[in-house]
Formats: C-alpha cells, structure tokens, sequence
C-alpha cells in the first residue's frame, strides 16, 4: 500500500470498508513505502482511531536508546496519532 499515489483513494477505502466489516487490527511499518503507509493508514483511521488495535515497527538500525523514541515520534506523526497499541521492532 501507499506505493502507487494514483491508488491512495481505493486503499483509503479498502481500509475503511475493512474496518467497516469488523477488522480490528492494522500493522504497519516506517519501512512500508518509506514511511508513506503510515500516513496512508493515519488517514484511513481518522475520527475511528479507537475502533483498531494499531501496531507498527521501527527499522533494525533504529533499535538503539538514541534513535528509537525519535522513530516511534516520526511514526505517530504519519500516523496521525498519539499512541500506538504496539510497537515491534521490524
């Protein structure tokens, strides 16, 4: 997802109708497309935040004390929100 900006509607709403439907949980990643996943899925779960179980995941070269609170701040900002439900190292 987020690869093909000529998509960004229709996954928008793939996601939404997902959710829609009873999906509860959407991964993620700031590797996905570089980065612009998250701010797709930020998108996508807009005014819903509460309704999904969010989880996304850090490179393996932002696993360390100094990088890693930088990287899960620069996802919640493409994600649109203040909390992620879990957050993994990729």
């Amino acid at each position: 997802m987020a690869e093909d900006r000529t998509q960004r509607s229709a996954e928008i709403a793939t996601l939404r109708a997902g959710i829609d439907v009873g999906t509860t949980l959407i991964d993620t990643a700031e590797m996905y497309a570089d980065g612009t996943s998250e701010a797709l899925v930020g998108e996508a779960i807009t005014g819903i935040r509460d309704t999904v179980f969010l989880v996304s995941k850090a490179y393996p070269q932002n696993a360390s004390r100094d990088r890693l609170p930088a990287a899960c701040e620069a996802s919640l900002r493409g994600l649109s929100t203040d909390r992620l439900d879990l957050y993994l190292l990729h």
